[in-house]
C-alpha cells in the first residue's frame, strides 16, 4: 500500500499539471484585447400583482403560456366594484334629475320675476299719476326682489345639482376602473414562469399573481477581474456563446458594476489569486433575442465575450453566428 502511494501523488500531480496547461492554453486562445467569463442566461421577470384585494375566481393562464399584451392573466371577483358601478349610476341619474328640476324653477321663477316687474313698473307710473299710495309700489317692489332671489336660488340649485352629476359621473369612472382593473392583464408579451396565485384564493392589494418572462429582454452577468474593468465601456461590442448551440450572438455591455466583489462560486477564474470581481452585464439585442425566443432559456449555460480595445478585430470564432 505505501508502495502505490507514490504513485497516486505521481498521477494527481499530473493529472493538476494537465489541466493548469489546458486551462492556460484555452485562455491563451483568447487574442490580446479580448476577455472573457462564463454565465448564465436570464430572462427579464416580470411579477403581475393585482391592484385591488379580492378572491380569484379564474385563472386564465397556465404555466408555460405565451401571452400578449393585453391578455387576461386572471380575473377576480367584481361583485363589490360593480356594485360600486352601479351605485354611483343611481346617485347620477338622482342628481340629472335634480337638475332637470332646477331648469324647471327657473323657468318658472324667471317668468313670475317678469310679471313681478310688470307690475312694478305699472306701480311706478300710477304713483306718478297719484292713482296708489307709496305702500302699494313698496308692495310691487318686494314682490319683484323676491321673485328675482328665487331665480338666483333655482340657478345655485342647479349648479349643485350639476356638480354632483361630475361627481358621480366621476365615481363611475373610478369604479368602473376598479371593476376593468379585476381582469388582471399582461403588461406586455412573454411567457408565463410561474402561476402565483391559484382560483378561490383571496389575495391582497398588491399581491402577486402571475410571473412572466419578458423573451426580449435577455442577458448574461459575467465577471472580470480589476485589471480588465478600465478598459470596458457601456455599450461597447460583446458576444455570447452558449453551451450546446454551434452560435455566436451578439450583445452590448448593459451594465458594469460600480464597486467588486467577492468572485462568485459558479465563476471559474484562470488566476485564483483573482478574489474580486467586477459585475459585467452583457443584454442580447431584443430583434435576435425574439427572433429565438423558443430556443433560448432562462439558466443556460456559456460564455461572454468583450472586448477590451475597440480597434480589436474580432477573431473569426467569434463572428457573429446566428442559428439556422
Amino acid at each position: 500500500m505505501k508502495k502505490l502511494l507514490p504513485a497516486v501523488l505521481l498521477l494527481a500531480a499530473l493529472a493538476a499539471g494537465g489541466w493548469y496547461m489546458y486551462q492556460q492554453r484555452h485562455q491563451s486562445g483568447l487574442p490580446a484585447g479580448f476577455a472573457q467569463s462564463n454565465g448564465r442566461l436570464e430572462l427579464n421577470r416580470l411579477d403581475v400583482a393585482s391592484l385591488y384585494p379580492g378572491r380569484v375566481q379564474k385563472m386564465r393562464v397556465d404555466e408555460g403560456n405565451e401571452v400578449k399584451e393585453g391578455d387576461v392573466l386572471a380575473e377576480l371577483s367584481s361583485e363589490t366594484s360593480t356594485s360600486r358601478v352601479e351605485a354611483a349610476k343611481a346617485q347620477k341619474q338622482r342628481a340629472e334629475e335634480s337638475t332637470a328640476r332646477a331648469d324647471a324653477e327657473i323657468k318658472a321663477y324667471e317668468q313670475r320675476l317678469k310679471v313681478a316687474q310688470l307690475d312694478l313698473d305699472n306701480a311706478l307710473q300710477m304713483r306718478r299719476d297719484d292713482l296708489v299710495s307709496d305702500s302699494e309700489v313698496s308692495k310691487r317692489r318686494a314682490e319683484r326682489d323676491s321673485a328675482a332671489a328665487s331665480v338666483q336660488a333655482a340657478k345655485a340649485a342647479r349648479a349643485e345639482s350639476r356638480a354632483a352629476v361630475n361627481a358621480a359621473q366621476a365615481q363611475i369612472g373610478e369604479a368602473s376602473s376598479a371593476n376593468n382593473d379585476m381582469l388582471i392583464r399582461s403588461p406586455k408579451a412573454g411567457r408565463v414562469e410561474y402561476r402565483i396565485a391559484e382560483e378561490g384564493s383571496v389575495i391582497a392589494s398588491g399581491s402577486k399573481v402571475v410571473s412572466l418572462l419578458d423573451p426580449a429582454d435577455v442577458s448574461m452577468n459575467i465577471f472580470l477581474p480589476n485589471g480588465q474593468m478600465s478598459r470596458l465601456k457601456v455599450g461597447g461590442e460583446a458576444r455570447i456563446v452558449l453551451d450546446g448551440i454551434a452560435a455566436v450572438f451578439p450583445a452590448k455591455i448593459a451594465f458594469i458594476a460600480a464597486d467588486a466583489q467577492f468572485t462568485p462560486k459558479n465563476v471559474e477564474t484562470a488566476d485564483e489569486r483573482a478574489k474580486l470581481m467586477f459585475k459585467v452585464k452583457l443584454k442580447m439585442p431584443e430583434a435576435t433575442a425574439l427572433q429565438y425566443k423558443g430556443l433560448l432559456k432562462g439558466g443556460m449555460t456559456g460564455n461572454g465575450y468583450v472586448r477590451l480595445d475597440d480597434k480589436a478585430q474580432w477573431p473569426s470564432e467569434l463572428a457573429v453566428k446566428l442559428p439556422q
